[in-house]
């Protein structure tokens, strides 16, 4: 089932990794993902699409507009104060309001430092990797250890004159087959493996809020305070929550029987969410 829903265009570019492989080609003077990215115009998320606008802006001396993506910021910022000069950044949405961050000489921390940044967020520390920090930690967050596995793929394929290669978003590949399972027989069969988890499982009563937070503090600064919103939006019965994964996991627990105030708002993530949910019985 998981192959199929790719093939047929249900599930979109991992944003993570496609984001990784956009900042160490501008790093190291590549133009594989503006091309790439140019190619695939038309299935991009809001976060991939900032990507490339970033990307092009990054080569000139304009302002570097990263949409409302964090991970894309922090890297980028990163990236500007270890390499100069300091660029300007513009921030959209909720990316306005969240306290990120600000300090330069945070480029010279070791990688346990950086991961007590802003609640708790793997991105400082996964910005040093990719601007070449070499070290390791022990059992490193989810995100850390797939800019690791980022770091290695991209330095094996140009070793070989190669580009790297895309992946498409196994994190929404997992919840999408795991719903389907659930339409078919009324069961939840589903592991949360990263705080981009929590939204899913908080909304099918695989964890609790309280089991959220421990596991995963840094819930408390994205696009919402996904902890408290959760508990808000279960409750009511308009979701008026501007946060994609939010919309997508409430919508899909009611099985599209309920208005969202912002439905463009998956496009964040997964721009194909609302053919998806519309097709569901089907698949």
């Amino acid at each position: 089932m998981g192959e199929e829903l790719i093939e047929k265009g249900y599930i979109p570019l991992d944003k993570s990794w496609m984001i990784r492989m956009g900042v160490l080609d501008l790093v190291y003077g590549h133009d594989d993902s503006i091309k790439y990215l140019e190619q695939h115009e038309g299935e991009l998320s809001d976060d991939l699409k900032a990507l490339y606008q970033a990307s092009i802006q990054w080569r000139s001396c304009k302002p570097i507009d990263v949409g409302e993506s964090a991970t894309l910021y922090r890297f980028l910022r990163f990236a500007s104060w270890k390499l100069g000069p300091d660029r300007e950044f513009i921030l959209h949405g909720t990316l306005k309001g969240r306290k990120i961050c600000n300090n330069p000489e945070i480029v010279d921390w070791p990688l346990e430092q950086l991961l007590a940044l802003d609640n708790g967020t793997s991105q400082w520390a996964s910005a040093s990797v990719l601007l070449g920090n070499d070290e390791t930690v022990t059992d490193p967050p989810y995100k850390l250890m797939v800019t690791y596995d980022a770091v290695e793929h991209w330095k094996i394929a140009r070793s070989w004159g190669e580009r790297w290669e895309p992946r498409f978003d196994r994190t929404i590949l997992a919840q999408a087959s795991a719903y389907l399972d659930w339409l078919r027989s009324r069961k939840m069969d589903f592991m949360p493996q990263q705080a981009e988890d929590y939204c899913f499982a908080r909304a099918f009563g695989i964890m609790d809020a309280e089991e959220g937070e421990a596991i995963w503090p840094s819930l408390r600064g994205h696009e919402s305070d996904r902890i408290a919103e959760m508990e808000k939006e279960l409750k009511n019965q308009e979701i008026a929550s501007k946060d994609h994964r939010v919309i997508q996991a409430i919508t899909m627990l009611k099985k599209g029987r309920c208005k969202a105030r912002h439905p463009e708002s998956v496009s964040k993530s997964w721009p194909q969410f609302w053919k998806f949910l519309k097709d569901s019985d089907h698949l």
